[in-house]
């Protein structure tokens, strides 16, 4: 049996993951753009 609970705590795991993987792709972007400013000069 599949409860609402069931699917609220995996609905919620999957933001989680989202939100960390967001993270951590706008922190890799933040280091590619310093990379590429340093460059320029």
């Amino acid at each position: 049996m599949y409860t609402i609970e069931m699917a609220y705590a995996r609905m919620r795991e999957l933001q989680d993951q989202a939100n960390r993987s967001r993270a951590h792709l706008s922190a890799a972007a933040a280091r590619k753009a310093k990379k590429r400013a340093a460059k320029k000069r």
